[in-house]
């Protein structure tokens, strides 16, 4: 399909030089002429926006073992209908038809994690939404159903219906009242469509992409399970595997508040309790011009204390570097006094360690895990050579995931780039003598 890009040059006196030809200036800008402005509750079914019931309309004596589902955020937020173990009886569902669903509708959430919406599929189970939910209905002689999905999650349509007024760092939907009237532009309906083919085609890449990258993963699980405990030897390797304490590999060192240091655009990473991920990718996101407390490259860090749960406690990132990065606080910093230190970030991360360190964290309000226990934490290690080996070939399966995480990052870049020309008219996919007003 044919870009067609907005001409820019205009007859003299006949458009004003702000206003390209073939568009018109408008309350939210220029926008092609055939092009128009909705409030969104226009564009929805009579009663189309409803907003969830009170928090006490569904309780826990409300629920039961079957029957109509209760739709909840986590089924906007991770865009599925089969979570959830929430149902209410034939009465209570009729009690709240106002709220029930069906195939085609839109569910968004509105509290905490917000803005997220689902499409309603054919094969999912009728039921109600919950005080957590907006339940939205287009008319689709108006708006193409694709196309106000892509619209709805367009950074610039987000923007609009985020609450910032309150500051925080919980955000809410914007009240029903502004919900309703917010403006957007609308193509005609055949236009609508192409602009919902073209970018469909960018989301089967990234579709594809993230189930390649997921697949990618789980081989890399399956063989760190296999290599990292022994049950699989590479060619050339057999023996058994020494077992020893992680006090006897590494000297471990605890690091202090660098808080103070802590300065806008600084020389030197600061490593604390937020820079390792719980996958063990290493986090930049505090800076410092303290000359001290410096890393080496093959260090291993590990965070000692977590208030998110312990999701990230026991996990290790690998330090690449000499004295770029500051041991902060809350970390402990593992030293490897013989051996390979790629391997043992493997190692320590492979769920058996991790999953025995996690056991023996302790605390309440925030949890903490002690040097006893990281110095008494055992693991099975090869020879330094088949070390070596095992490392390189995760490595390689590291690096491929990398490279199609780079490319995931840069379609998706380019959706976004597309949205921006598309979602606005700045390039169009079909001729303006071609569309017809909706």
């Amino acid at each position: 399909m044919k870009a067609i890009e907005t001409k820019q040059e205009l007859p003299q006196g006949t458009y004003s030089p702000a206003v390209p030809l073939g568009c018109k200036q408008t309350d939210l800008g220029v926008i092609p002429e055939h092009w128009y402005i909705r409030q969104l509750a226009d564009i929805c079914m009579p009663r189309g926006i409803v907003r969830g019931p009170f928090g006490g309309t569904l309780k826990k004596d409300t629920f039961v073992t079957s029957g109509f589902k209760v739709y909840e955020q986590q089924n906007a937020i991770y865009k599925s209908f089969e979570l959830g173990s929430y149902f209410v009886d034939q009465s209570k569902y009729a009690e709240m038809h106002r709220f029930s669903v069906s195939p085609g509708d839109f569910i968004i959430s509105c509290s905490g994690t917000i803005g997220r919406i689902f499409q309603i599929p054919p094969d999912a189970p009728q039921g109600v939404i919950n005080q957590a939910l907006l339940k939205l209905t287009t008319n689709d002689e108006v708006v193409y159903d694709r196309y106000f999905y892509i619209l709805f999650e367009w950074d610039e349509f987000q923007i609009k219906i985020i609450d910032s007024t309150q500051g925080g760092a919980i955000k809410n939907l914007v009240g029903m009242d502004v919900f309703r009237t917010i403006s957007v532009v609308l193509p005609p309906l055949s236009e609508q469509h192409a602009i919902a083919e073209a970018l469909s085609d960018v989301d089967g890449l990234i579709n594809a992409l993230d189930a390649l990258i997921a697949k990618k993963r789980a081989i890399k699980q399956a063989t760190m399970q296999q290599l990292l405990t022994g049950k699989t030897r590479l060619p050339g390797f057999r023996g058994a595997w020494e077992t020893k304490r992680l006090g006897e590999i590494f000297t471990i060192l605890a690091g202090s508040s660098k808080s103070q240091y802590i300065t806008q655009g600084g020389k030197y990473i600061v490593v604390d309790m937020g820079s390792v991920a719980t996958d063990g990718q290493l986090i930049v996101s505090k800076f410092t011009d303290y000359e001290g407390d410096f890393l080496k490259e093959g260090d291993l860090v590990m965070p000692k204390d977590d208030i998110g749960g312990g999701k990230i406690i026991g996990k290790v990132a690998y330090i690449d570097a000499n004295n770029l990065y500051v041991l902060g606080d809350h970390v402990y910093a593992l030293r490897l006094i013989e051996g390979f230190p790629k391997f043992f970030s493997y190692l320590i991360n492979r769920y058996e360690t991790n999953s025995s360190l996690k056991s023996k964290v302790g605390g309440s309000a925030q949890l903490g895990l002690s040097r006893k226990a990281v110095v008494e934490q055992e693991v099975p290690i090869p020879t330094y050579e088949e070390q070596r080996t095992i490392a390189a070939l995760l490595s390689d399966m590291d690096a491929e995931i990398a490279a199609l995480e780079q490319r995931q990052g840069k379609t998706r870049a380019i959706k976004q780039g597309m949205m921006q020309q598309l979602l606005t008219g700045r390039v169009r996919l079909v001729e303006s003598k071609n569309v017809n007003k909706t």
